[in-house]
């Protein structure tokens, strides 16, 4: 119970940040003079961020759409790293576009402030309720992190990935950022261990943090425990996923402590999962079915919420390339091999096997280059499509007997981002094509355009939301000045409670989806860092010098 007395002083303190109405960052840099170490005292006065984040917060920005400040309060914020406030700083100071600084203020720090459930260090002692099933008594070791994807406590293994990587390029210089990205590895891999075909979790066990449910009672083969998975549907990019926030990490900080027994065996339990995910649905010799170890049924009136055939969904061939029974939007597979979940574990292979080689595990190294390989071929082989009008292009989905879908949608992995992702530069003449493809109605059935906002949606949320993502990306894998700047002003313009939607109605502006939902703020922050980085000039104004925010200082 918090005491009347706490209560005023966190009210106090939201007064204080709002008080100051000048430049777009002098509340937050006044506000973490306060209290802090008040914080668990003032937790249970916290507002509720879903609520927070829906109504507007003085003081407003400066610009023509006087965006407001949705930062919580510094005694409610869940972690804070002095680099990251020094980041917002050198950033939004810089920035001639007042709106889009005031975006930035808020998305760039969204992840620390408001998704970081449960926290502990690299020496904290946990308590186990229980022993591991494999008999391995060290899991849940070191330090661990629970990173919640917004407004839905549970984390999504792709969607905390994505959250933290706006922050991997500060991990050398901030010791807290790198034990929080050290904790969300070591979380991962009991993840993947214990249920390498879920998706989505609840908090770990030495959290004592209460599970969810998420109300469908699905019916899903191999069976997983409620209380330690929030849902499980396989989505090959979750994989995928976990092997980046490793390799990520590694990249910017030498840093090899992730490598533990426990992320081995989470290794291998991975490669399990794509040794038989790439098994054809008929034994090509004999003919005879054989079952998939997967199966995922759900009661739904909705048909992307399930697989078709009992729960096995459509038939694939041996290609080389990986099943992937969902796609990163949760939506089903039409044709079970999605092209980019299978370009971007390609890459995260191939950066684990380079890794691997430099610890010295030259034949695990070997294994996971391999079958990196292999999927490349996969994908030159049976995803490279002729396009009657743009040439050579790559396919969403295929099945490997020659059926393909031509289209996008906005979550990542998609092929608009295969750039971002690594698998192709993006002056790639099939990815070029592919880019002018999806990029309008006629080419991609989910570009949807309208009176107040136009992009690439996708089946999960409907016919006429497209999502800010897509004109992230967009910008991200473009060089076009004008281009770049119509994506972002398309969102700013769409952004009015200063925070950025998971998807927006093409005619009606205010009607979206979510006001809070960290992952899009995470695309948003990572858009804007690598055009400070790339191109200064259309942020900061003319002639102005490149800035990149692994050089960021205290």
């Amino acid at each position: 119970m918090v005491s009347i007395s706490s209560w005023l002083m966190l009210v106090g303190a939201v007064h204080y940040c709002t008080a100051f109405k000048g430049n777009a960052h002098d509340a937050p840099k006044q506000a973490l003079m306060g209290p802090s170490h008040d914080k668990e005292r003032f937790k249970g006065a916290c507002p509720a961020y879903q609520n927070y984040a829906s109504i507007s917060h003085p003081p407003l920005s400066r610009g023509p759409l006087a965006l407001p400040y949705q930062r919580p309060a510094p005694q409610c914020r869940t972690f804070t790293s002095p680099l990251v406030e020094r980041v917002i700083e050198d950033v939004t100071s810089r920035m001639t576009d007042l709106d889009l600084a005031r975006i930035f203020e808020n998305a760039f720090p969204n992840t620390l402030d408001t998704t970081i459930s449960w926290h502990v260090g690299e020496t904290t002692k946990h308590k186990k309720k229980h022993a591991h099933p494999r008999g391995d008594d060290s899991s849940w070791s070191g330090a661990q992190s629970f990173i919640v994807t917004g407004d839905i406590t549970a984390e999504w293994l792709r969607d905390s990935t994505n959250q933290l990587q706006a922050y991997q390029a500060l991990a050398p210089k901030d010791s807290a950022i790198a034990n929080l990205i050290l904790g969300a590895i070591n979380t991962q891999v009991e993840y993947v261990i214990k249920a390498p075909y879920c998706n989505a979790f609840q908090p770990p066990p030495p959290s004592n943090l209460p599970p969810t449910s998420n109300g469908q009672g699905d019916t899903v083969h191999p069976a997983y425990e409620p209380n330690f998975v929030f849902e499980c549907k396989y989505e090959l990019d979750s994989l995928a996923h976990f092997l980046k926030l490793g390799n990520e990490y590694y990249a910017h900080t030498g840093n090899t402590d992730f490598l533990t027994n426990r992320w081995y065996l989470a290794l291998d339990t991975l490669r399990g999962v794509l040794l038989e995910q790439s098994k054809p649905t008929f034994n090509d010799t004999t003919g005879r079915y054989r079952s998939n170890e997967f199966l995922f049924q759900r009661h739904t009136n909705t048909g992307t919420e399930t697989l078709n055939l009992r729960g096995l969904g459509n038939p694939i061939r041996e290609t080389g390339l990986v099943r992937s029974a969902f796609r990163p939007s949760d939506d089903a597979t039409i044709l079970p091999f999605f092209i980019p979940a299978n370009a971007m574990m390609a890459v995260e292979l191939r950066r684990a096997s380079a890794m691997l080689k430099r610890q010295g595990k030259r034949s695990l190294a070997e294994a996971l280059s391999d079958y990196s390989a292999a999927i490349q071929d996969g994908i030159s082989e049976y995803a490279v499509v002729n396009h009657k009008k743009h040439g050579d292009v790559y396919a969403f989905e295929v099945d490997g007997y020659g059926s393909h879908i031509i289209m996008d949608d906005a979550n990542l992995p998609s092929l608009l981002s295969l750039p971002l992702l690594g698998f192709v530069g993006s002056e790639d003449p099939i990815y070029q094509n592919t880019r002018k493809m999806i990029l309008q109605k006629a080419g991609n059935p989910y570009y949807l355009t309208g009176e107040d906002f136009s992009g690439i949606g996708g089946p999960h949320i409907g016919l006429q939301y497209a999502w800010p993502m897509s004109l992230l990306v967009q910008a991200m894998t473009s060089d076009d000045d004008e281009e770049i700047m119509q994506s972002m002003v398309a969102v700013r313009n769409n952004s009015k409670l200063g925070l950025v939607h998971e998807s927006i109605h093409v005619d009606m502006g205010s009607d979206f989806t979510r006001s809070w939902f960290a992952w899009a703020n995470s695309v948003f922050a990572q858009a804007i860092l690598s055009l400070a980085e790339r191109k200064p000039h259309l942020l900061f104004g003319v002639d102005a010098k490149s800035y990149r925010v692994a050089d960021s200082k205290i």
